[in-house]
């Protein structure tokens, strides 16, 4: 454990973050786990709309710290693909 005033708030802070930011990623997951149920349940329209919704999180969160762009753009893309071949 830290021994000074100084190293025990920035110890708090940094466990603040940690849980802010697992919560963040979280909510990423949750999104992209409703654009997967809806895509095998095979409803074109109802995916693209979950997908809308999730491209939205996705975008705001991989501005933060706590999720990388190019992990986003991934995930995006993959999502993306899996719904252009249900239309298919």
């Amino acid at each position: 454990m830290a021994n000074t005033r100084q190293a025990r708030k920035r110890a708090l802070q940094a466990e603040q973050r940690r849980r802010h930011n697992a919560s963040q990623r979280s909510m990423v997951r949750t999104h992209v786990k409703r654009v997967i149920k809806a895509i095998n349940t095979g409803d074109h329209a109802a995916a693209m709309a979950e997908f809308r919704t999730a491209q939205r999180v996705i975008d705001r969160i991989a501005d933060k710290p706590a999720f990388d762009k190019k992990r986003a753009a991934r995930v995006k893309s993959r999502l993306n693909a899996r719904i252009k071949a249900l239309a298919a």
